[in-house]
Parts: structure tokens; sequence; C-alpha cells
């Protein structure tokens, strides 16, 4: 059951923002129609598959490829040797496209074919020799910390792949001030995309031997620039076409081998080649999975529950290679103080090579683990000051205008708001007044950006809006869409500034040689960022719209305005038989001498800063706020925990589309479910077991509580018709305010993730044996 609370906007009242409008994409998604990765056909196509690494570490000693070549129907197998031998990644390049002299996890690319057909390929495979040399390797972050451990990467001494650490303001001095100091140890775990669609890609080399890629990416033109890199090859010499995509959550931002190989193949075969991966090489070695933390805090306030200071130490397992994983530290790092008025804070964070699955973007980024550490530190305040959590944290609570010690301008905050409606959804303060054994309340809050300064100095983006003779508009854009409705939520803007029908607006797919520059979908940035382009190139098409009208209608620009498809005089709506069609319009200023399309162009940069060497810097120009309550019920003989309700509120400003805004903010605490309780795999020897849906435990219908949803009354200035992010925020707080409801339910508290009924029970034994 969901109840939604939803407002209307600040402005005046809107004909298409605010609205629930459904998805222009639904209907081919839902008869089957869409053309999806697996649906691209070429003349010619090949089928790929890829021999992976058995071992977490391993020397190649030989390989032997001639089984394979002679098997029928392969027509091509690539190797090491194929490669242009450069590694390559987002922010370090230190992953190889396939692995030459050894391997550094299990799952790692070795080899790749080509056939007539997928099951010749997997043949051709299992034909491939290799001889291995095993190595010793590094499983966890204490054992490539050990001294004299193995080194994953022989330029990273100790396997530190990254540090960093930061003081701003007197941290001690915050302590020394402070009545209650509680301290903590936290470990986060892997979580898997578990994407409905497994990463994918068609690759194809025209006779000019430029490239086109047709994949799954979230990240079309960032992906472009790092696959040409791998590949050897210049950028425009490449061309990504993104299919639809089923499902991302950063696993798609273009970290992985998949289309490079594929494009490998494609060369040495001289045809189109597809390559996708099965759900177990999703699992090995596709997505890169939420990186773990073990994460400590010390938190000190003084007697009336004022923070003082806080102090954390961060120690990431990145895995083999880097990707992403130095950012997703850095989030965890940082972000989590933008959420209250600390005086003081301490930092220092290692980011640690491992001989397992690399590590990489996921939804939230690297907030869950931070909230997982820092929302328990809170509560155990409010237990040490005998005080109200929901208190404490309003008290506490950053507000518009501030500032964080690491420059983050609040132009828009909500969060108090957002604390009371998730208190008041779940009746707080009602049922701590009349105690249920072994039930329990727990809340967190969290902070998310809308848009992250993170590639060069630029976190924009662009957009052209052509409007047609016939009265459409297209809009034109490399954002693209990954199944969260962004397409839907820019035809809505569009539409609203322009004036004419939703249904009469259209928005390109994402192709990188015919579509403006994009960044993607990341950082919970396409609404704010992306939906500001589309905005301006509206606005600038509206006004030459308006202004070829005058000249028609020989009237003033300021006399006119744009309604239900109609250009119509402002007050006298009867006037020129009411209003002359947008499409008669565009039609008359075309088909005249010197006459011309009416096209408008819109660009947009996040007014943000590139944070330095320490992460100070307003990293986004907006930031989105958000406080989850729980009720649980746990059960003293098994240690079973059942989620009873979950209230989530949310401030993401303007809500455009609330249909579609609760279907973000629901499918994210599906996954804040997931990591909270189930998503985990048996490892042994660097190997996940059974890497299949039927052991990696998915929350399915049955396992959801009861939400109740609301958004808080807000508006951001610089957003689209005041919005800001909504994709990613909800995850964040889920495992905390659980571990938070198990502790004030039974005594206990679970300090490592996912929260089992095992761990529950073995902590409520333990305590039970300290009395």
């Amino acid at each position: 059951m969901t109840l939604a609370s939803n407002r209307v906007t600040r402005e005046t009242e809107r004909s298409v923002i605010g609205k629930r409008i459904p998805r222009p994409d639904a209907p081919a998604k839902t008869r089957g129609t869409a053309q999806y990765v697996a649906d691209i056909q070429r003349t010619g196509l090949l089928h790929a598959s890829v021999l992976r690494s058995p071992y977490p570490h391993a020397r190649i000693r030989s390989l032997d490829i001639t089984a394979a070549l002679a098997l029928q129907g392969v027509k091509a197998v690539v190797t090491a040797d194929d490669t242009p031998g450069r590694s390559w990644g987002a922010f370090r390049k230190d992953q190889p496209v396939l692995a030459s002299d050894k391997v550094r996890y299990v799952g790692e690319e070795v080899a790749a074919v080509a056939a007539v057909d997928v099951e010749t390929a997997r043949e051709a495979v299992l034909l491939i020799e290799v001889d291995w040399e095993e190595l010793s390797a590094v499983l966890s972050i204490d054992e490539a910390l050990a001294d004299g451990a193995a080194l994953v990467h022989d330029d990273a001494p100790g396997n530190i792949t990254y540090h960093f650490g930061l003081e701003r303001g007197d941290v001690d001095a915050g302590f020394a001030r402070s009545d209650v100091v509680v301290e903590g140890t936290w470990e986060s775990a892997r979580q898997f995309h578990a994407a409905i669609e497994t990463i994918g890609s068609v690759a194809e080399w025209d006779l000019n031997d430029r490239l086109t890629i047709w994949t799954n990416t979230q990240t079309p033109f960032l992906s472009r620039g790092r696959y040409a890199w791998a590949l050897g090859v210049a950028e425009r010499d490449v061309r990504i076409i993104q299919t639809e995509v089923g499902g991302g959550f950063g696993g798609k931002s273009g970290d992985d081998n998949n289309p490079v190989v594929c494009a490998l193949l494609a060369r040495k075969a001289g045809r189109a080649v597809q390559l996708i991966n099965t759900r177990e090489e999703e699992f090995l070695a596709g997505s890169r999975p939420r990186m773990p933390m073990r994460y400590w805090v010390r938190l000190g306030v003084d007697r009336d529950g004022h923070v003082q200071a806080k102090d954390i130490k961060v120690l990431a397992d990145n895995g083999a290679y880097t990707g992403k994983s130095i950012a997703v530290m850095g989030a965890a790092s940082v972000r989590p103080d933008t959420l209250y008025r600390y005086p003081a804070v301490r930092a220092d964070s290692t980011l640690v090579y491992t001989n397992l699955v690399p590590t990489g973007a996921f939804r939230g980024f690297g907030s869950p683990s931070a909230d997982w550490a820092v929302e328990q530190a809170w509560d155990m305040a409010a237990d040490e000051l005998g005080m109200d959590v929901v208190e404490l944290l309003r008290m506490n609570a950053v507000e518009s205008g501030d500032v964080s010690l690491h420059n983050h301008r609040i132009t828009s905050c909500e969060l108090k708001q957002c604390i009371d409606k998730a208190a008041e959804l779940i009746g707080w303060h009602h049922k701590r007044a009349q105690r249920t054994p072994n039930r329990g309340l727990g809340i967190a809050c969290s902070v998310h950006v809308s848009g992250r300064r993170s590639f060069g100095d630029y976190d924009g983006s662009s957009a052209m809006l052509r409007l047609n003779e016939d009265g459409r508009a297209t809009i034109i854009s490399g954002e693209g869409e990954i199944g969260q409705g962004a397409g839907t939520v820019l035809r809505q803007i569009a539409a609203e500034e322009l004036g004419i029908p939703f249904e009469d607006v259209d928005v390109t797919p994402s192709d990188t040689q015919l579509a403006t520059h994009a960044l993607g979908a990341l950082a919970s940035r396409v609404t704010y960022v992306a939906g500001n382009a589309v905005l301006r190139a509206a606005r600038a098409a509206r006004q030459q719209l308006l202004e070829a009208a005058a000249v028609q209608l020989e009237t003033a620009v300021s006399d006119l305005e744009v309604r239900d498809g109609r250009v119509m005089v402002r007050g006298a709506p009867g006037a020129f038989g009411g209003g002359v069609l947008v499409g008669e319009v565009a039609r008359k200023r075309l088909y005249q001498r010197g006459g011309g399309p009416i096209l408008g162009v819109g660009e947009w940069d996040n007014p943000s800063d590139f944070p330095d060497e320490s992460r100070y810097g307003n990293e986004s120009g907006a930031y989105n706020f958000m406080a989850e309550a729980v009720e649980v019920e746990v059960d003293p003989e098994t240690g079973n925990v059942q989620v009873l309700e979950l209230a989530a509120a949310v401030d993401c400003g303007t809500v455009l589309n609330p249909t579609l805004a609760e279907g973000q903010v629901e499918g994210a605490v599906a996954q804040g479910l997931g990591l909270a309780q189930s998503e985990t795999f048996a490892w042994s020897d660097g190997r996940p077991q059974n890497p299949n849906f039927g052991d990696y435990k998915l929350p399915t219908v049955g396992d959801m509580p009861i939400i109740h949803l609301a958004f808080a009354e807000s508006y951001e200035p610089s957003g689209p018709f005041g919005a800001k992010g909504v994709g990613e925020i909800a995850v964040d707080g889920v495992p905390a305010a659980i571990a938070n409801a198990v502790h004030d339910a039974v005594g206990v508290r679970i300090t490592e993730l996912p929260i089992t009924a095992e761990k529950v029970y073995r902590a409520m034994r333990e305590r039970e044996a300290q009395r």
C-alpha cells in the first residue's frame, strides 16, 4: 500500500507539470516490441562467448587457441595479443581489456570467441587451453593490508589504491566539549545490481574502419571515450547507440569490458558480433557491485544534544580494478556531513585492492554504506542522552542557506519537514507511548546530490528542440532513457514551457553521432541538469514561435501566448478565430523567402564546484534530502526480523510527475531492503557460490512492507520548475533504519550487513549471557 502526499507547485497551476502523465514508452515494453540489445539484428551477425578466469590470482604461462579456431562455425578468437595493450578505467587506468600476464579475480576476461551461434561459441571457449600458475590471493581488506601480503598490482605498494584524509574545524576540541561520545565499527556488503536485463553489446565496423556499438549503457558519451581509449582508436571513429535499457542502477555506466571485447571480435571476424552476459557472468564480472566498506565512526554531542564533532575511518574494498571506486569512497567520506550542522569533522579513508570482483557505482553511490554507520551512531547518541532520536535529528538538521564544512551550499532543504512526515506516517509518537513487545521503531536520514562535477570541470547538459510544421516538437538530447522515466519528464518540461500538449512532444534516443553531448544517467542528475537544458531549449523555441506569429498576425510579441497548441492573444481567447495552430505558424515561417525551421538550443551547467583533493567544494548545485522510518517485529525464538511498515518522506523539490517519483522511491526502498536483509553470497576462495537468483535472494512482492510515502513541500530555485533529483536517495537510509528498529525492539545492535535472523539470534543470546 502506498499513501502519497502531493502538493501544488509554488508557481501558477501548470497544465503538465505535477501531473500523473503515463509513460509513452510503456506500451512497447509491455507488449514486448521494445528493442533491447538482444533484439538487435545485423546482416551476418555472429554470437560471442568469453573465457573467464577460474582463479582469483594466477599467472598465465601459455594460452593455446588452436582447437577453438578449428571448431566448425568459429569465425574469430581474440586474446590480449589482439588488444592495443593498454589498460583503461574511469579514474585510474588499471584494467586490461583481456588479461595478458596474469588474472586478478575469478571471472576476469582472458579470451573470447565469435561463432555462428552462442552454443558453438561456448563450446569453443571450452577448447581454449590455458597453462595456469596459481598465485597467493588476498581475499579481504585485512589480508590485503597484512605485512608481506601478495600484491594485486605491482605498482600499488601495500595494496593501497588510494588514500585521502581531511579535517575541518578542531575535532579534538569538539570531543573535549562533548558530554556524550559514542563510537562503533560497521561493515557494509557487496550488493549486485541484479537488473532484469544483463549487460550486452552488438559491435560492427564499417568499410571506413569506424565502429558502431549498440549497447545498454547508462552513459553513451562517457562510455564512447573510454571504449575508444581501450581500443586505441580515435573517439570520432566510435559511435555509441543506446538501446532500451532493462535497468541500470549504476551497473551499466561503462566500466565493464563487454563492449570492448565485442568490438575486438567484430574487427577480427569482419562481421557484426553480439555479446550478451549470462546471469552467472553478470554476477562474476559484469556489473561492478556495490563496494563494501568498514566504517568506524566516533560522534560527540553535548548534554543538550547539539553535535560537537565527528571522526571517521574508512577502509573500502576496491576489488581488483578501480572503476569509479575512488569517487564512491569519496562520497561516503564527505557527503553525510551535509545532513547535520557539524562544527568539526575528520576523515581518514583508504581504498584497498583485493583479488575479488571489481566494485563500482551502485544506486546511492557511497551513501548507503555511510548511512549504515553514521545513522546508527546518531541513534546510539540519542540512547545515551535519553532523548527521542527524532528530536535529536531535528535539532541538528541542516536548513536552506546552510553551508557544510566541505562548502556544500544548501539552496533548498526540507529535512526537518521530512523527519516530521516520516515520524507522523509511521505513528512514531503513538507507538513509542504504547509499546508492543518485540516491536521497535527506527529512523535514518540521508542526503544526495542532483548531479556532481566529476568529469573535467563540467556537469552540464545540452539539448535542441525542433518545432515541426505539424505542431509537434522533437527534443534532441543524448541523455537517454534507462527505464527510470527520464524521457517522460523531459517531455513534460518541454510541453509545459512551449504550451503544447504532452502528446505532441517526442524525444530522440541517445546516439553519440546524432544527439547533443550528455553525461547520461548518473548522480541523480537527469531531471535537474538535463531538465534545465531542455527548459532553455524550449524557451528559445517558444520565443522564435512568438516572434514568427507576431509578424504573421501583425501584433506585438508581448500580446501573444501559447496555450493548448495554439498561439493566441492574451486576454482575448476568441481573437483570430481562437488562435492560430502552432504548426501553422511553424510552417509559414519555414516556407517563405529567407525562412527556416524553429530550432531552440539549450545549454546548462550545474552551479557547482570541482572538489579539490580533500573533497572541499560545492559538489552539486542542489541537494535532495530524505527521512525513512520503519517499524519491525523480531521473533525472539529465531531472530527473524519482519519489517511491518516503512515511511519515506522525500525532499526532491517540485514533483514533476508523482507516479514516476513514487516509483523511483518505492524501487529504491526495495533495493534498500535487499541490502539490509537478504542480498548476499557464500564466498569460497574468492568465488561466489551459486551465482544465481536462486541463491542471491532479492526481495519479492511478498517481502515488501506497507509503504507510506510523502513528498515535502519544497522548491529548488535553480531546478526546472523547482525540481531536483529523486532517483537514488531512498536506498540510503533503509538498512540503518531497520538496524535502529531492531535495537529498539530487542536491545541488540547489528553492525554487519545483511541483518540476518542468525545474526540477530546470536546477538540476543550473547546479550542474555552477559546479564
